[in-house]
């Protein structure tokens, strides 16, 4: 194992160190937990936005907490989620008053913990409100979820709820944009190469040099297929027309398309994908509206990509060009 870290027992602690030294006018650290959060948390009168997971993701779920996205995210060890105390001291620094609202990606421990740190926020008073992504089109179930699970739609979630909770929207209007996202945004993913979990100190799958996973999760989870490593249009149309097949566009629909590196993923291959992507989508009569190309959701050092498209209309199309001052998405 090859990796530039101190203690693997201690990478997310050294991590949080760091992004709050790089970041120090934004974020801060809550006090002796894995929470990171806007400067200015709470915010009065605004409702505050949760998200958060397993590290090993960045930039999520950290990177998306600043003005105009996530007020706090909690950052659990390496894919693993983090504990239902931590998510409540991350509930409890953002409360300004009116509320707070989890976005829980689809994985049976991230559930499992938001939920029961929403019951205890909930006996002290504070009012909280949940939604759950599933945008991978790939399995219905894997060893980590049940239905399907959340993964590069998470951030499109992050961005139009935020900017929701950010125009002074309510708790049940920052709901309901964020419902409507997930159920207009679908992904599918590909890998190369596997990740190495830094506790464990071997990969958490092997591929052989040839070979390629369609529908690999972000935690190594496994996919629809396995097979010899296919071009780069090849791949972009596989799971583009995956994505398509599922959420049924027809001409004249707009979407935002995002194309997400998994970790070891130049840019120069993300772009060639895209080009693909773009091509099939215009061939099809979509509208692009927006594009985003580079690392938003990843996996270590796992070498591969995702493709993401959101439909829009025009509440999400104005939320998602709303001001962001996250670190990782600034608009």
């Amino acid at each position: 194992m090859k990796k530039i870290i101190n203690d693997p027992n201690l990478v997310v602690q050294d991590m949080l160190k760091g992004l709050v030294a790089a970041y120090p006018n934004s974020v801060q650290q809550v006090p002796n937990t894995t929470v990171i959060a806007r400067k200015d948390a709470p915010v009065s009168g605004k409702v505050g936005l949760v998200s958060g997971g397993g590290s090993g993701h960045e930039p999520a779920h950290a990177g998306y907490v600043g003005y105009g996205m996530l007020d706090a995210a909690v950052c659990g060890e390496v894919f693993t989620s983090p504990t239902p105390d931590q998510v409540y001291e991350a509930i409890k620094a953002v409360d300004g008053g009116n509320g707070v609202f989890l976005v829980i990606k689809n994985y049976t421990g991230d559930v499992m913990n938001f939920e029961m740190a929403a019951e205890m926020a909930q006996a002290e008073g504070i009012e909280v409100e949940q939604v759950i992504v599933n945008d991978d089109v790939a399995v219905e179930d894997s060893s980590f979820t049940t239905g399907r699970r959340g993964i590069a739609g998470t951030v499109f979630v992050h961005k139009i709820a935020g900017a929701k909770a950010q125009a002074g929207g309510s708790l049940q209007e920052v709901k309901e944009v964020a419902e409507k996202v997930v159920a207009n945004v679908r992904s599918m993913g590909m890998a190369l190469s596997p990740c190495t979990v830094p506790a464990a100190g071997k990969p958490s799958f092997i591929l052989e040099e040839n070979e390629m996973e369609i529908g690999m999760g972000i935690h190594g989870e496994p996919g629809t297929e396995r097979k010899a490593i296919q071009t780069a249009d090849e791949i972009a149309a596989e799971l583009t027309q995956k994505v398509l097949d599922d959420m049924k566009l027809t001409s004249g629909d707009e979407v935002a398309v995002m194309v997400n590196g998994l970790g070891s993923t130049p840019e120069m291959e993300l772009y060639i994908v895209n080009g693909k992507v773009n091509e099939l989508l215009t061939e099809k009569g979509i509208r692009i509206y927006q594009t985003f190309v580079g690392e938003y959701m990843t996996s270590l050092e796992m070498a591969g990509c995702s493709v993401t498209l959101l439909k829009l209309d025009d509440e999400l199309k104005e939320l998602l060009d709303a001001e962001s001052k996250a670190p990782a998405f600034r608009s």
